[in-house]
Order: C-alpha cells, then sequence, then structure tokens
C-alpha cells in the first residue's frame, strides 16, 4: 500500500479512539459536559438590548481620536437611518466621495480607497473598498463586554 494511504488511515484510527474515548469518558464519570446557554437547550435566546447609535446627523459631530497607527476612522455620526450598501449604491459615498466631499465638508476618503488590487489609480472607489462598515464602524452607547486596560496611542500635542 501507498506509503501516505497508510499514515492517513493511521492518523483516522489515532483520532477515531481518542473522539471514542472522550464520549465515554463524559458518559461514564468524566468531566460533565453542558452547554453555555444552560441545561434546556430548545430555550429562544433572549434578545439583546437594542442601544442606540451616538451622534445623530453627519456633520454635527468631532470626529473621534484615533487610538494605534493604521485605524480606520471611526464613524462618529448615526448610520441607522443610511439605505443598504448595494452594489450600485453606497450612501457614504454621496459625502465622503472624490467628487462631493468638498461640497459637503465631510472627511474625503484615502487616496488608498482609489486603488485597484493591481495597483492602478482609478478615478473612482475600488469595488473591494465599496462596503465601507467592514472596517469603518458607528459607535453605541453600550458598556464594554468584556474587561478592558488598553491604552491607545496617545495624540500628539
Amino acid at each position: 500500500m501507498n506509503r501516505t494511504l497508510v499514515n492517513a488511515m493511521a492518523a483516522a484510527l489515532v483520532a477515531s479512539m481518542g473522539l471514542a474515548a472522550c464520549v465515554s469518558m463524559t458518559s461514564g464519570g468524566g468531566l460533565p459536559v453542558s452547554s453555555l446557554r444552560g441545561s434546556d437547550a430548545a430555550t429562544a435566546d433572549q434578545a439583546p438590548t437594542v442601544r442606540e447609535q451616538i451622534g445623530k446627523r453627519p456633520g454635527l459631530q468631532q470626529t473621534i481620536t484615533r487610538t494605534f497607527v493604521g485605524q480606520p476612522p471611526l464613524i462618529p455620526h448615526a448610520t441607522e437611518n443610511f439605505d443598504e450598501v448595494t452594489l450600485t449604491d453606497n450612501q457614504c459615498l454621496e459625502c465622503h466621495g472624490v467628487q462631493n466631499h468638498e461640497k459637503k465638508k465631510a472627511p474625503r476618503i484615502s487616496d488608498s480607497h482609489l486603488v485597484s488590487a493591481t495597483g492602478q489609480k482609478l478615478a473612482d472607489t475600488d469595488a473591494r473598498r465599496h462596503a465601507c462598515q467592514l472596517c469603518h464602524v458607528p459607535q453605541f452607547d453600550a458598556p464594554p463586554l468584556v474587561d478592558n486596560a488598553f491604552v491607545g496611542a496617545q495624540p500628539r500635542k
């Protein structure tokens, strides 16, 4: 038999024996296995509390200081009433795009958003940068989920 096939079969046998040992251990007095949601897994999850976005209309808030080099700018205004980003429409670019940012008095998208995957300079936003909220996030009035001692870069004076 092919040596690679023999090794693969041996690895599968060892893995199945390990799985069998785990199953027998939990059912026969070993460590108990329990669900993170409690004893009744059929119980519906409790809906999370709906939080309000910080900021209201665009243009009324101060920009948020970045806490590390390379951090995408945070969205300081609400985006709840914005239309969904589609392949043909992105409401963010109506204010932040190359054509309108001066007229709207909004920060312009970065030059990095105008470069194709092959390094070609483009006149408009590259399709890879079309879904803004993959990197740029709105802010919510919510307590942190876990304790955090992170201290970002201090702004230059």
